[in-house]
């Protein structure tokens, strides 16, 4: 049984650090440790500089779309509640609003210093990946991102207060967080068994792969959350993004092969 210890991990005078933030801090760490590992291994033209450059401006552009998108989401709560729209320790980020975010920042950089966008998205797309892993056990001590009431050895307690309308009765859930997080580390299994096996890939071959593997991932664990911010006729908003972001990803997958052969030409 898993059960929060409490979103608090402890206090200096007056000011409460709070697990959530740690979580993403260690996330971010982790991230960029695993892209240098990557890096230094399978992309070794890719200069050092420009990866902490670029994991700069992602990491800060992530986190702003990632509340943003979040805002809009929930909006008629943050339009009454303006002051909490930064209070970001307390949850509530977007995965898929980061990942929008560092995209369009991500693409923009690339392009200003004559990059190749694909190339590096992806060497981040392994960082990306793994960071969310980690960053998913935020949700834990936030007691956020459970699914359907569950009588599981894994079962997750939801505190009271915490717990949807309808299911205040049931005290034990399904831990969506943690299925979401062990599914993003088969995601980068399977993309480092991309990268190690088949030498001939396209550049944005792993990126767009990585769009639909976490996009199936997504939708597969919306489908038994409780908590999504917005749902549109019973339909999670996070389905239809991860839609999206699956089509996106087939249509990238067409466009390299396209491009590789127009090359080879």
């Amino acid at each position: 049984m898993f059960k929060s210890p409490g979103a608090i991990a402890f206090s200096i005078g007056s000011l409460d650090i709070h697990f959530y933030g740690i979580i993403m801090a260690l996330a971010i760490l982790i991230s960029i440790v695993v892209i240098c590992f990557v890096k230094n291994k399978y992309f070794k033209d890719i200069p050092m500089d420009s990866v902490f450059d670029i994991s700069f401006i992602l990491i800060v552009f992530g986190i702003i779309f990632a509340r943003l998108y979040y805002v809009i989401l929930d909006f008629s709560y943050f339009s009454k509640n303006p002051l909490e729209i930064p209070a970001i320790w307390n949850g509530g980020i977007s995965i898929q609003g980061a990942v929008l975010g560092g995209i369009i920042a991500g693409y923009f950089y690339t392009k200003a210093n004559n990059l190749n966008f694909l190339r590096y998205a992806d060497l981040f797309s392994f960082g990306l990946i793994i960071g969310q892993a980690v960053g998913r056990w935020g949700n834990f001590f936030n007691s956020e991102a459970f699914g359907l009431p569950a009588y599981i050895p894994w079962k997750l307690y939801i505190p009271y207060a915490s717990r949807p309308v309808d299911y205040k009765s049931f005290e034990y859930f399904h831990p969506a967080f943690l299925y979401e997080s062990l599914l993003n580390i088969l995601v980068f299994i399977i993309l480092y068994l991309i990268l190690t096996k088949y030498s001939k890939r396209k550049d944005g071959f792993i990126f767009f792969s990585y769009m639909i593997l976490y996009s199936v991932v997504r939708i597969i664990v919306e489908s038994v959350r409780l908590d999504s911010v917005l749902n549109i006729y019973n339909l999670h908003i996070a389905h239809v993004t991860a839609c999206l972001f699956i089509i996106f990803g087939i249509l990238g997958l067409i466009f390299t092969d396209k491009l590789n052969n127009n090359q080879s030409l």
